[in-house]
């Protein structure tokens, strides 16, 4: 049977659109977009055969408008819709008012849906069909008494988890009893806000735990398969950061006993198209492993299945929804080689993993062998703080795990993203980590690890690379004029073009002499080293004390963003600091946004006289708040209001220092 459809609608944005589109192209379907007002002329929007608007920036008024969606879907006249994930991609009613409309939803029916969306549904059908769940206490209408009774049954540490949801909300280790009820409470109270569903559940909190899913699919027809395992473990506050497949704890044996467990669970729940399973398995007893929870969609890393697989996960979803019969069995199915995915966020790992934003200036993604980038960037794109901060995903596959380890180091390496910071240098910080080459995995490892992580500071030739680009920006071409050159010549010895840098905690002098084929440059009062350089477009090429270095170069609201030699830095100029007594106002400061966001609430008025410590303005951004509090006495400057959008770095405030108090001469 071929597949009927000539147009689907992609309902979602980013690297996941370019993504599904890439399939759908390949099959011969027309693709339709659709965006916000954020994503005019995204990536998605300029790949996808036809895109349609469908409502400003805001995710609730436009991707979670169902609606909207459905109305694009009819507007274009798309047979079907492939959700991706997040945004709709598991919500029952989207699924049902596409049905109404006559058209096909690629997922799984409403019904499974709306099990697998209810935890505590979820594990009775399991249960039901001989899947092993975590030893808990999980019925409906569960009082805070009854929880608490049930703890000692269950046996402590347990872990308090909300019915609805997702993304660790609500979660809550406890190892103790009198520690119970006011986690319940918090518990509650954090679930109700994220879901509008305050019920909660018991299970019994594993040690040294290990997350680990098994991909399955499912046609109309009765077949299930699984493609095998991944290893998730590698996440920070349950969201997941690195994953692989296949896992490197399970042996042969458990991994056809839970690819079984898997198609079970499928089973249970009359699923088709495709779906995963998600496991827990303690590292010290890795032949035991319990039910977690079903995502009723394509997951983020889902390519390193297709990676040893070979199979296109997403056309094998449009195939199923299309009524056709799975065509492989599961003898067919084999896992070949290893492969690894590091997923490319929009945070600052050095400021707490704090979101960050921009223009992408310039871009640098790695190509070879065994390499995929899922990207949904391209050169001129905004992150702003609307949506998810992922920015794309960096797949290495190899013949075994350390080649892979090795080659996505080599790509992360290569990878560049210039005028927004992202985690890319955390990243190969964890690939080294000994107990992650070693495969010793847990839940909690990435957590563990994270306060040992210091951010790259720009070194010496970053510093000069960075002094070279202004200066050769300033040479005219040809050079003609010898005094409309910043050669520094005059009668005498030559006089420098000096530059004040910073990177990160670092601000130095950079005095820069001579041509840009035989310069001299001196670090604050260091020694003269030699330096020659040359800029071709967006192509810097620096040699410093005889060692050449070639750098990605872009500039952008004062800063000069360099990427090379397997780094990547933002450096700024940076006016003097004032050298007169009375232009000298050390005691003041200035409140600049941490990152890109919304200014939500404004705690004081302009020219209002507060306290050290007093909060003056909060800014919002993926749904994370960021108070910035007054660092000294003084009079406020408000320079923003509520309701601002901001971007990382913007003054939001200034704090007039109070004038320091004479002490009087004790007589």
């Amino acid at each position: 049977m071929l597949v009927t459809f000539d147009t689907v609608l992609v309902a979602n944005r980013g690297e996941i659109a370019v993504r599904v589109i890439r399939t759908l192209r390949a099959m011969g379907i027309r693709s339709v977009a659709v965006f916000s007002d954020a994503d005019d002329g995204a990536r998605h929007v300029a790949e996808a055969d036809v895109a349609v608007r469908i409502g400003p920036a805001a995710a609730r008024e436009s991707y979670l408008d169902i609606e909207a969606v459905v109305a694009a879907a009819r507007r274009t006249g798309a047979q079907a819709v492939h959700p991706g994930y997040g945004f709709l991609s598991e919500n029952a009613q989207f699924a049902a008012a596409l049905q109404s409309a006559g058209i096909v939803f690629i997922g799984p029916p409403v019904g499974a849906i709306q099990t697998m969306g209810d935890k505590i549904a979820a594990k009775a059908a399991v249960s039901a069909f001989g899947v092993p769940v975590v030893p808990g206490v999980s019925r409906p209408g569960l009082s805070d008494d009854d929880l608490v009774a049930g703890a000692e049954e269950v046996g402590f540490p347990v872990l308090v988890k909300p019915s609805a949801g997702g993304g660790g909300k609500g979660m809550r280790v406890v190892t103790e009893s009198a520690e119970l009820p006011a986690a319940l409470v918090s518990a509650r109270r954090e679930a109700a806000a994220a879901f509008g569903d305050d019920t909660l559940f018991l299970e019994r909190f594993v040690l040294n735990p290990r997350h680990i899913e098994v991909q399955v699919l499912a046609d109309g027809y009765g077949a299930v398969v699984h493609l095998g395992e991944r290893e998730c473990s590698l996440q920070r506050r349950h969201q997941k950061v690195v994953e692989e497949a296949p896992s490197p704890l399970l042996d042969e044996a458990t991994r056809a006993r839970i690819g079984a467990a898997a198609c079970d669970t499928a089973r249970s729940v009359d699923y088709t198209g495709a779906g995963t399973v998600e496991f827990i398995v303690s590292a010290d007893r890795p032949d035991e492993f319990f039910f977690m929870e079903m995502n009723t969609r394509l997951q983020v890393e889902h390519p390193v299945t297709e990676m040893v697989t070979g199979i296109d996960l997403v056309e094998q979803q449009v195939r199923i929804a299309a009524g056709e019969k799975l065509s492989i069995a599961q003898a067919d199915i084999t896992m070949s080689g290893h492969a690894i995915e590091a997923r490319v966020y929009a945070e600052d790992p050095g400021r707490g993993f704090l979101p960050t934003g921009g223009r992408v200036l310039d871009l640098a993604e790695p190509q070879g062998p065994g390499i995929r980038v899922d990207s949904g960037l391209s050169r001129g794109s905004v992150i702003g703080s609307d949506y998810d901060p992922m920015l794309s995903k960096i797949i290495a596959h190899a013949g075994d795990r350390a080649t892979a380890l090795r080659a996505l180091d080599r790509a992360l390496a290569q990878t560049a993203v210039l005028g927004v910071t992202t985690n890319i240098e955390f990243l190969r910080f964890l690939l080294a980590d000994p107990d992650v080459v070693a495969g010793r995995l847990d839940t909690g490892l990435l957590d563990r690890r994270s306060p040992d992580f210091r951010s790259a500071t720009a070194q010496d030739a970053d510093l000069v690379a960075a002094a070279a680009y202004k200066w050769l920006r300033a040479w005219p071409q040809p050079v003609g004029d010898l005094w409309a050159v910043p050669s520094g010549w005059r009668m005498g010895p030559h006089a420098p073009t000096t530059y004040r840098l910073r990177s990160g905690e670092r601000t130095d002098h950079v005095h820069l002499t001579g041509t840009p084929t035989a310069a001299t440059a001196v670090i604050e009062d260091g020694q003269p080293r030699s330096l020659s350089a040359s800029l071709a477009g967006d192509r810097l090429a620096v040699t410093f004390d005889g060692v050449r270095s070639d750098y990605v170069v872009a500039a952008d609201d004062g800063q000069i963003w360099l990427a090379g030699a397997g780094h990547t830095v933002a450096v700024e100029e940076v006016r003097e600091a004032p050298v007169r007594p009375d232009d000298a106002h050390s005691g003041d400061a200035e409140l600049t946004s941490p990152m890109p966001g919304s200014v939500v609430a404004v705690g004081v008025t302009d020219g209002e006289r507060v306290e050290a410590g007093a909060v003056v303005v909060t800014v919002e951004a993926m749904k994370m708040e960021h108070a910035l509090a007054a660092p000294v006495g003084g009079v406020v400057e408000l320079l923003v209001a509520e309701g601002d959008q901001v971007k990382v770095g913007q003054p939001l405030a200034r704090v007039a220092a109070d004038a320091p108090t004479a002490e009087k001469e004790e007589l």
